[in-house]
């Protein structure tokens, strides 16, 4: 196992965990709600690709990014096997999206460790971005497609679950081949976006900061009281007013040998404002808010309501 991602498949209020495995099937563990787990990756569809065969899964990540409200599955491989996207279809099964779609055909022969969903226009529809590079430094004399170094993947979502690659918009920096392992994001500068990092083999860790993009955005620290206090498996909507829904959970790890922060950020287009949030928290409890302003960093503790906004600095010119 390289890669864990804590997932509630089923929206059954219970956090399921996910393990992608490197050679050997995946593992889907429904959590039974008793203290006990039962792996359903293979009548869920995630154990294996569309031929029935294992792939070397490295890092995952697991989000809502078509508006569903079910947490689909990003999942970086090896070369020559491509990344895989199990969008999560309801009813217990998945469905790869990845080899049909602009994800599978991009990263066929880049081998994937870092992966996770982001926002990185703030359009509110999560973005995928990935980490890439070779294990072997001379995989170029047998296999001259293949490279040791490999430039990342960032896929922008345009909705009704269709990807655009936009790696080589970002500038010669941020396309340079690299040999990159973990990946994670954050907001570094308080200005509501998601600045990415990036670490590298033998090599020095890269940081990019995103400046781009004149959308609004709503960034959530959630508190538990009675919950957990970092309130991991909690689950955020928002509602816009034109009737638009968001989901995330609160979650921690994911991706690769990495750890993004903690505070989910909603990413909401040219709104300015959200008609309401709800939280799920882990002990049942659910805490509804209307009427929340944009452009804001907002901290929600269990059961006291939104205890501390703070105003998101300026983007840069």
């Amino acid at each position: 196992t390289l890669g864990v991602a804590l997932i509630d498949y089923d929206n059954d209020g219970v956090i399921d965990l996910f393990a992608a495995n490197d050679t050997q099937p995946n593992r889907l563990y429904r959590n039974n709600g008793n203290g006990t787990f039962t792996d359903v990756a293979v009548t869920a569809g995630v154990a294996f690709n569309e031929a029935g065969v294992a792939r070397a899964g490295m890092g995952v990540d697991a989000a809502d990014y078509d508006g569903s409200g079910r947490q689909s599955l990003v999942i970086g491989n090896f070369s020559n096997e491509m990344m895989a996207l199990y969008t999560n279809e309801g009813k217990g099964l998945f469905i790869d999206e990845a080899p049909t779609s602009t994800i599978g055909k991009a990263s066929l022969l880049t081998l994937t460790f870092a992966c996770f969903f982001f926002d990185v226009d703030l359009d509110g529809w999560p973005d995928i971005f990935a980490a890439n590079g070779h294990v072997a430094d001379d995989i170029h004399a047998v296999q001259p497609n293949v490279t040791y170094a490999q430039p990342p993947h960032l896929f922008r979502n345009l909705g009704a679950m269709k990807f655009e690659e936009i790696t080589a918009q970002l500038g010669t920096a941020f396309r340079q081949p690299v040999v990159a392992r973990g990946a994670a994001y954050g907001d570094i500068d308080n200005d509501g976006d998601l600045d990415l990092l990036i670490t590298t083999n033998n090599g020095p860790a890269r940081l990019f900061r995103n400046d781009g993009g004149a959308n609004h955005r709503l960034r959530i620290t959630a508190v538990g009281t009675v919950s957990n206090r970092d309130a991991i498996g909690a689950k955020i909507r928002i509602t816009l007013d034109n009737g638009r829904k968001a989901s995330a959970m609160v979650k921690t790890g994911s991706s690769y040998c990495s750890q993004s922060e903690r505070p989910v950020t909603f990413g909401l287009g040219p709104a300015s404002a959200v008609t309401s949030v709800e939280v799920d928290w882990p002990n049942g409890r659910r805490d509804r808010f209307p009427g929340v302003a944009g452009d804001q960093a907002v901290t929600i503790e269990e059961g006291k309501g939104i205890v501390r906004h703070v105003p998101l600095g300026s983007k840069r010119p």
